[in-house]
C-alpha cells in the first residue's frame, strides 16, 4: 500500500471541496467573472474525482482488471485514437444522429397529428406509453433480426427511443397556453394553423426541448446497448464487450470515456439551442440573471 500517493489524494480534494464551496458563495457585479466560476466549480470537481481515484487504485494497489487508474486509461486512449474514432463514426455519428433525427422529427409530427385527432390521442397515446416501457435488450435482437447487423438496425432502436418521449412531450405542450390566450386567438379570428405557429408552438418549445434533451442521452444509450446484440466489428459497443472479453479494461474503460464525453457534449449542445429559442421562458431568464 502506497500511503503516500492515498493522503495526497484524499488532502487534494479536500482542498478542491474546499476551494469549490468558497466559489459558489462568491458573487462578482461582472458577469463574465460568475460564468468563469459557474465552469471552474465542475472542472475543479471533476479533476478532485480523478485525482482522488488515481491515488485510491495506486494507493490500495487495486488490480488494474477491476479498476484501471485515469492514466492508464488516458494512454489507452491516446495509444488508440484511430479505433476510438472508427468506434465513434459508425456508432454516434451514423446509428445515434441519424435516429435522433429521425425519432425525434416522426415524433414531432405524429404529436402535431394527435393534436388535430381525438381518436389518435385516444387510442395512440396509450400504446405508446406501452411501447416506451419496453425495455431496449428486448427490442434491440428484433431490429437486428429485421435490418441487419450493420448500423441501421441502431438507427431502428434509436427511433423506437426517441420517439415516444418526444411525442409524449409535445402533445403535453401543446396544451400548455391557457384557455385565455387562445380565446385570444380565436377573438383575432386567427386559424388553427396561425394559432398552432404563433401560441402553441412557443408554449410547447420547453416541453420539445426537454424531449430533445432526454433523447439525447436516449439514443447514444439505445445505439450501444443495440450492438451488442449483432453488429460488425466496429462501433462501442462491439468494443466494449469484446474488449471486456479480453480481460482489455482499459480499453472499455477508454470507450466508455468518448461516449461520456460525445453524450455530454450532444446535451450540452441541446442545451444552448434551447436558451437561444427559449429566452423568454422564466428558467432561462433567470439562469443569466443569476
Amino acid at each position: 500500500m502506497n500511503y503516500g500517493l492515498l493522503f495526497g489524494a484524499i488532502a487534494f480534494w479536500i482542498a478542491a471541496w474546499a476551494t469549490n464551496e468558497w466559489l459558489v458563495r462568491q458573487k462578482f457585479k461582472d458577469r463574465s467573472a460568475n460564468s468563469v466560476v459557474r465552469l471552474a466549480v465542475p472542472l475543479l470537481f471533476g479533476v478532485s474525482i480523478l485525482v482522488l481515484w488515481e491515488g485510491l487504485v495506486r494507493g490500495f494497489n487495486v488490480p488494474t482488471v477491476l479498476l484501471p487508474p485515469p492514466s492508464m486509461i488516458w494512454t489507452r486512449l491516446i495509444n488508440s485514437l484511430p479505433t476510438l474514432w472508427a468506434d465513434f463514426q459508425q456508432t454516434f455519428l451514423k446509428a445515434v444522429i441519424t435516429g435522433y433525427a429521425l425519432g425525434c422529427s416522426l415524433g414531432f409530427l405524429v404529436a402535431i397529428a394527435i393534436d388535430r385527432s381525438p381518436f389518435l390521442q385516444k387510442g395512440l397515446l396509450p400504446l405508446g406509453n406501452f411501447v416506451s416501457a419496453l425495455p431496449v435488450i428486448g427490442v434491440a435482437p428484433i431490429m437486428v433480426m429485421w435490418f441487419g447487423f450493420d448500423w441501421q438496425s441502431k438507427v431502428a432502436v434509436v427511433v423506437i427511443m426517441t420517439f415516444f418521449p418526444m411525442l409524449v412531450n409535445t402533445v403535453s405542450g401543446l396544451s400548455a397556453a391557457s384557455s385565455m390566450e387562445r380565446d385570444l386567438m380565436h377573438t383575432y379570428a386567427a386559424s388553427w394553423f396561425q394559432t398552432l405557429v404563433k401560441l402553441r408552438l412557443p408554449a410547447a418549445w420547453p416541453f420539445i426541448f426537454n424531449a430533445l434533451k432526454i433523447n439525447s442521452t436516449l439514443a447514444l444509450i439505445g445505439a450501444i446497448v443495440a450492438e451488442f446484440f449483432g453488429t460488425p466489428i466496429v462501433g462501442m459497443g462491439f468494443r466494449i464487450s469484446t474488449e471486456v472479453g479480453r480481460m482489455n479494461v482499459d480499453m472499455v474503460w477508454a470507450e466508455i470515456a468518448v461516449a461520456a464525453v460525445a453524450g455530454s457534449v450532444f446535451y450540452g449542445i441541446v442545451a444552448l439551442i434551447e436558451r437561444a429559442v427559449t429566452f423568454w421562458h422564466p428558467s432561462v431568464r433567470n439562469a443569466r440573471t443569476a
